[in-house]
C-alpha cells in the first residue's frame, strides 16, 4: 500500500507542478511570443521597403496625378520567390545562319521613322569643340523624373533594375521583359548601357527649361512618348508584349486577329461613318469634346464610352479589337497623353482620322497626313465639323479614302516585332555610343532575368510573356538611315 501511496503522490506532483515552474514557463512563452512579434514586424518592414518589378510602397510622385496605388500589388509580393532564385547569365544560343549573310548589300533598310533616333539623341551628341555626351551627372539628374534605372552589363548578358516608384498595371514588368527579349533576339549584340526610364504617360523634360544657348545638355530620360516641346526619348511601349489588364494580346497575335477581322468586311461595305470607342475619363479635354460628336446624322460619327471595369467583369466580350473594324473611318483621340490604341486603329485598314496628335511614340513619326491618315481639328468648337468633312470627303472619293486606310494598315504590317526589336537595338546602340562612363548597376538594383520575371508574374501575365518570347534573329538588323550632317 505504501508503495502504491508513494506512486500516487508522485503522479499527483507531475500533474500539478510547483508555482515557480509555472512562472518560469509563462515567462518563457511570453518571451517567445514577443520575439515572434518583433521578427514579424521587422519582416513586414523589410518587405515594405523592398523594391520589386511589381512595385513598392513609395509615396506618389508630384508629376503623377492618378492615385498611386492604382494597379499596384501588395508589397509582400516583392519576396514571393526572388530570394531563392538566382539569375544566371543566359546560355549562349547559336545564331541561325542567315540566307543572305554573305551579301551585305541585301540587308533591308530600316523604315524612315528610324531616322528620328538621330534627332531624339541630338542634345547629347559630342560637339566638334568638345563637350556633349551622357555623363553620370546628367544620368543622376534624370532620376528625379524616372520610375526605374535599367543597367545592361556583361556584353549584353546581364540586366539590373533599380525601381524608384511603382508603375501602374504591368508596365514595368513587361518593359523589363521587352529588354530581356531584345537580349534573347540579339545575343551579345545589345550594348552595355545605363539609362533612366519613366513608365508614366506624359513627357517631363521640357525644352523651355534646357534649350537655351550655353545650357548643359538635358537629363536623358526614356519613356513611351515625346512631343516637339520635350527632350524625352521615345521607346516602344509595353503593349507590344501584351496588355493583360485589358485582354489585348501581344502585337503579333493581336495584329493578325485584327487583320483577319477586318478582312471579313471590304472597305466599301463598311458602315460609312466614323467610329471611336474608348475611355474619356482620363483627364483628356480632347476626348470630352469628342463625346459631343456622337451623332451619325449630323456629324457622321458614332462615339462610344468604354467602361473597362464593366468590360473586365464581362470577360472583355464587347471590346475585342478584331470586331471593331466594321466602319469605314476610325477616330484616334489622345488621352492623358499618347494612346497605345493608334496601332490597333491603323491595323483595321479603315481610314484613320487622327485628331491633331500632340504626342509622338517611336513609330508615329512615320505617319503622313492624307497619305496614311486624314487630319481632324483638335479645337473643341471645330472637331465635330472636321470629322463630318473628312467622312463626307471619303464617301465622295471612296477609292482615295480606301487607299489611305490601306497605307495605314500596311505601315502596321511593316511594324513587325522584328522592326520593334531593331528600333530598340539601334536606339540603345546609338545611346551607348554617347555615354562617357562605364555602366555599373547600383548596389540597390535587382538583377532581372526571364526566370525571376516569370516568378513574379501572375498566371495571365505569364501567359502573355510566354506568347511574346523572342527567338534569336536569323537576319542582321536593318540598316539605319544616316545621321544628318554635323553643323560646324
Amino acid at each position: 500500500m505504501a508503495a502504491e501511496g508513494t506512486g500516487g503522490r508522485a503522479r499527483g506532483g507531475a500533474r500539478h507542478p510547483p508555482l515557480s515552474a509555472l512562472v518560469v514557463s509563462a515567462i518563457a512563452a511570453f518571451s517567445a511570443v514577443l520575439v515572434l512579434v518583433v521578427l514579424h514586424s521587422a519582416y513586414d518592414d523589410a518587405l515594405s521597403r523592398t523594391r520589386t518589378l511589381l512595385g513598392h510602397n513609395l509615396e506618389p510622385t508630384p508629376w503623377h496625378p492618378f492615385p498611386h496605388a492604382k494597379g499596384r500589388p501588395p508589397a509582400r509580393a516583392a519576396l514571393r520567390c526572388a530570394p531563392s532564385l538566382a539569375c544566371l547569365p543566359p546560355l549562349s544560343r547559336p545564331r541561325p545562319a542567315a540566307a543572305n549573310a554573305s551579301s551585305p548589300a541585301k540587308r533591308r533598310q530600316c523604315p524612315a521613322y528610324f531616322a528620328a533616333i538621330h534627332r531624339d539623341l541630338a542634345p547629347w551628341r559630342r560637339r566638334p569643340g568638345g563637350g556633349g555626351g551622357v555623363t553620370r551627372a546628367l544620368l543622376d539628374a534624370a532620376r528625379r523624373r524616372a520610375s526605374m534605372r535599367v543597367t545592361v552589363t556583361g556584353g549584353g548578358r546581364r540586366l539590373h533594375v533599380d525601381l524608384y516608384y511603382a508603375c501602374v498595371q504591368s508596365r514595368a514588368l513587361l518593359t523589363v521583359w521587352s529588354l530581356l527579349q531584345l537580349m534573347r533576339r540579339y545575343p551579345g549584340r545589345v550594348p552595355d548601357v545605363d539609362l533612366m526610364f519613366d513608365c508614366m504617360d506624359r513627357p517631363a523634360v521640357n525644352r523651355s527649361e534646357h534649350g537655351a544657348a550655353g545650357d548643359p545638355p538635358p537629363p536623358p530620360l526614356f519613356r513611351y512618348c515625346t512631343t516637339r516641346d520635350h527632350f524625352d526619348i521615345p521607346f516602344p511601349d509595353w503593349s507590344f508584349w501584351g496588355w493583360p489588364e485589358t485582354n489585348i494580346e501581344p502585337w503579333t497575335q493581336e495584329f493578325a486577329s485584327i487583320k483577319l477581322g477586318a478582312g471579313a468586311t471590304p472597305w466599301a461595305n463598311r458602315v460609312p461613318t466614323a467610329y471611336w470607342k474608348g475611355n474619356p475619363d482620363v483627364a483628356s479635354p480632347l476626348r470630352v469634346a469628342l463625346l459631343r460628336c456622337n451623332d451619325t446624322a449630323t456629324w457622321r460619327a458614332e462615339i462610344l464610352r468604354q467602361d473597362w471595369d464593366d468590360e473586365a467583369r464581362s470577360g472583355f466580350r464587347h471590346s475585342r479589337l478584331s470586331a471593331q473594324c466594321a466602319h469605314r473611318y476610325k477616330v484616334y483621340a489622345e488621352g492623358f497623353a499618347w494612346s497605345v490604341s493608334l496601332k490597333y486603329i491603323l491595323a483595321c485598314g479603315s481610314t484613320a482620322l487622327l485628331i491633331e496628335p500632340r504626342y509622338q511614340d517611336f513609330f508615329s513619326r512615320g505617319l503622313e497626313p492624307r497619305v496614311s491618315y486624314l487630319p481632324v481639328s483638335a479645337a473643341a468648337e471645330a472637331m465635330c465639323e472636321s470629322i463630318r468633312d473628312a467622312v463626307d470627303w471619303g464617301n465622295a472619293n471612296p477609292a482615295e479614302a480606301e487607299r489611305v486606310g490601306e497605307r495605314g494598315q500596311r505601315l502596321m504590317e511593316d511594324l513587325s516585332m522584328a522592326a520593334v526589336y531593331d528600333y530598340m537595338l539601334h536606339l540603345l546602340t546609338e545611346y551607348a555610343g554617347l555615354m562617357d562612363f562605364r555602366p555599373e548597376p547600383p548596389h540597390t538594383a535587382q538583377e532581372a532575368c526571364e526566370g525571376s520575371l516569370m516568378c513574379l508574374a501572375d498566371d495571365k501575365q505569364r501567359r502573355f510573356m510566354e506568347a511574346s518570347a523572342a527567338e534569336p534573329a536569323v537576319d542582321e538588323p536593318c540598316v539605319m538611315p544616316p545621321p544628318p550632317p554635323v553643323e560646324e
